[in-house]
């Protein structure tokens, strides 16, 4: 598919994210006015719910945009989702006669400020990623034993929190937690020495199901995707974590991109998951490719200093796509609901430029990665910034995410005496 020329004229580079081809959903607000839905276009964001009330666009019989958030559209289903996107062409389109009826209503991006685009149910996090799961069980159990013996048959994952997902911009601080060194004798409790972020896709589920869903249903069920970054205190899961998995190591921050890629955006970028080391069972195989190819990025940016590319990694690096995470989730009878969140788990190639963590990269803290000004890192420290990228190349255009960004606060002080 070649590049769809807009009169917006920044939507026709070949380096914007946000082409007509790409049209992303999420919510904005200006000084003074509150929080609304937009989609990106160029360097500009349409305003929906003055477009809306304007009637330039309608996609139901009674308003949808004049909320934050998206739920009340994905709620509307496939059925409008197309004709809604067919329309924002129509009036985006270089040769669009509706130019001038739309132009009031675009807004600076330089001049807005972006929030969490869906009310979020829930969030369910994978561990989907094969070199990412060898790369994690090598380190503590030896390579022979590195995947769980049920890793190549079940998308595995974890309920987390949807109540600690915040969008892109917004500051982590580091957590507190009950800590035990290899060599301690006993635990104690003290900040987070070891925290890591995760570069991850989310799949935003924007129609609700009861009883199981098929794997074609499940891709249909998925409205969007954005950028996730799944922060992790390494040494708060190493003592916890068994037998019951991730919980406080993995409840202090997920954050994502404000925007959401839509699946109709990413249907040129198709691609197959990986040959099947071990069959399947029925249900969770693949009518057709279910990944996208997604080039992707996770800088760092010391306080003050010179930000650095960590890692480079695709979204086809997956073994087991969104929709096959979705149809396993529903196998149990589980209601999935509009606004669910779904981690695709740590994307990592198989080269060790590719990995995507910090404890991956660093292989535990024994291997540092150097920064540009010198200084090293095993782990992030305070005052680092941590950015994700991510973006579908076609031809002269790519259909890209913004940004998915955090930077680390220390932790609170002492909290209550906590740590005598």
């Amino acid at each position: 598919m070649p590049l769809m020329r807009s009169w917006v004229a920044s939507a026709n580079t070949a380096t914007t994210d946000f082409p007509l081809n790409n049209l992303p959903c999420g919510v904005f607000s200006t000084e003074g006015e509150e929080p609304r839905c937009g989609v990106a276009i160029g360097d500009m964001i349409l305003d929906l719910m003055a477009a809306e009330e304007a009637g330039l666009v309608a996609p139901a019989a009674d308003p949808v945009f004049d909320v934050p958030f998206w739920n009340e559209f994905m709620e509307l289903g496939p059925a409008a989702w197309g004709p809604f996107r067919e329309r924002l062409v129509e009036l985006l389109d270089e040769g669009s006669l509706h130019r001038q009826a739309v132009e009031p209503f675009l807004v600076p991006m330089a001049h807005a400020e972006l929030h969490l685009p869906i009310l979020i149910s829930e969030y369910t996090d994978f561990y989907a990623g094969k070199n990412h799961a060898f790369n994690v069980g090598s380190m503590f159990r030896g390579p022979e034993n590195a995947l769980p013996p049920n890793w190549l048959s079940i998308p595995i994952g974890y309920n987390a929190r949807a109540s600690s997902v915040v969008v892109s911009g917004s500051p982590v601080r580091r957590p507190w937690g009950q800590l035990k060194p290899a060599d301690a004798e006993l635990p104690h409790f003290a900040p987070c020495r070891r925290f890591d972020f995760e570069l991850e896709m989310g799949a935003i589920v924007g129609r609700a199901s009861e009883g199981m869903v098929g794997v074609a249903e499940a891709d249909e069920m998925i409205f969007g995707y954005v950028l996730l970054n799944d922060w992790s205190a390494r040494d708060i899961q190493g003592w916890e974590y068994q037998p019951l998995g991730p919980f406080q190591a993995k409840a202090t921050a997920t954050t994502i991109s404000p925007w959401i890629v839509t699946r109709a955006a990413l249907e040129p970028f198709r691609v197959p998951t990986p040959e099947r080391e071990r069959p399947l069972l029925p249900y969770l195989e693949e009518p057709g490719p279910m990944l996208y190819d997604i080039d992707l990025t996770a800088s760092l940016r010391p306080e003050g200093g010179e930000e650095a590319v960590l890692t480079r990694t695709n979204y086809r690096e997956m073994y087991y796509s969104a929709a096959q995470q979705l149809c396993h989730h529903t196998t149990s009878g589980c209601p999935m609901n509009v606004g669910d969140l779904l981690g695709s788990g740590t994307i990592s190639g198989a080269a060790k430029e590719s990995r995507g963590s910090l404890l991956e990269l660093s292989w535990g803290g024994k291997e540092p990665l150097s920064l540009p000004d010198g200084a090293t890192r095993s782990f992030l420290e305070d005052g680092d910034t941590l950015t994700l990228r991510g973006h579908a190349q076609g031809d002269g255009f790519r259909v890209g995410f913004g940004e998915c960004a955090g930077k680390v606060l220390p932790a609170h002080k002492d909290p209550v005496g906590a740590g005598r």
